[in-house]
């Protein structure tokens, strides 16, 4: 189980990194379509008007994937900030009682905010709304991205409230997960 869970979260990551090339690509084509479009300017022809239409908005909604597909990956390799200034002179025992009440806190927040985002994306869907941007993209497609994160973060931290319950794992992690 703990090597599906670990497959999972770093599924995720790899989503969220794929998004980001996504932008990176888009961004580069539309950079050198304008550079190839100067050029031929000034070498006296015509420009092609290379331009990637609605590239702004596409490049938010890619944006918005890799930020909410990335959040469990992040949370299960210590990468989101932690402020374990007090904590850290805790003995153990009250480390971990900070840690499951902290992860609980998160999972009661992350579950609310799933909740509310699965309906936002539903009444879209239900309403059909479309971006307003150059390219009409249905709205619920890219809020979809963000509920699904949201579920992939409540799951991670479910993980690891058990895991603390347990005594799999002493503390939440702040560096590389143990496997």
């Amino acid at each position: 189980m703990r090597n599906a869970l670990n497959g999972f979260y770093r599924f995720g990551g790899a989503l969220s990194a794929l998004q980001l090339v996504a932008i990176m690509v888009m961004v580069v084509l539309q950079v050198l379509g304008r550079v190839l479009d100067r050029v031929l300017v000034w070498l006296g022809a015509d420009a092609l008007g290379l331009n990637i239409l609605g590239l702004a908005e596409i490049a938010a909604f890619f944006l918005l994937g890799a930020t909410f597909f990335g959040l469990a990956y992040t949370f299960w390799q210590g990468g989101h900030i932690r402020v374990t200034l007090l904590v850290q002179h805790l003995p153990l025992p009250a480390q971990r009682f900070m840690d499951i009440a902290t992860v609980l806190v998160a999972a009661a927040i992350t579950a609310f905010a799933a909740w509310n985002s699965a309906w936002l994306a539903y009444d879209s869907y239900d309403f059909g709304d479309l971006s307003i941007g150059m390219v009409p993209v249905p709205l619920w497609v890219p809020q979809l991205g963000m509920v699904l994160g949201l579920v992939w973060l409540l799951i991670a931290l479910l993980d690891a409230f058990f895991s603390l319950v347990t005594g799999r794992i002493q503390t939440i992690p702040t560096e590389s997960p143990q496997e």
